[in-house]
């Protein structure tokens, strides 16, 4: 009979600390783009012939820059909680990043009617896996050992 070996504790620290980095990369990257060009994000987002953004109603610049700064405070909150990874950091930088991204995610379920089949599963999908990554590791550092 064949045994899988579990990761050891430092490998599922590095694997949780990877998973907060690689959400708060997907955040700064929709920041940054909507921060330095709000209106290419509003036509473009997520590039490769989608236009999520623009399929939902008028543009306004305020509001695309908004919402992208808030993206960038939530990769920076996510970014410190994966450096410093302590308990305390990872739980105000996940309930945070939640508080945020529950609401954003719950107004796109009432809007599918607005896109194709394939874009609904990949915006949502998207929204379900980045909040199942940072409750994932939120978990895992609460039942962490300090």
């Amino acid at each position: 009979m064949t045994t899988v070996a579990l990761p050891t504790a430092g490998r599922r620290s590095l694997l949780a600390r990877a998973g907060l980095a690689i959400v708060a990369a997907g955040n700064a990257e929709v920041g940054i783009w909507g921060t330095v060009s709000p209106r290419s994000f509003f036509d473009n987002y997520p590039g490769f012939g989608h236009h999520w953004v623009a399929e939902l109603g008028q543009y306004n610049e305020h509001l695309v820059r908004d919402y992208c700064a808030a993206e960038i405070g939530f990769a920076v909150l996510l970014a410190i909680a994966a450096w410093l990874f302590t308990r305390n950091v990872v739980l105000v930088a996940g309930a945070g990043f939640l508080a945020g991204t529950l609401p954003h995610f719950a107004y796109h379920l009432t809007t599918t009617e607005s896109f194709k089949t394939a874009d609904n599963v990949a915006s949502l999908g998207s929204f379900a896996l980045e909040m199942a990554v940072v409750i994932a590791v939120m978990l895992f550092i609460s039942r962490r050992e300090t």
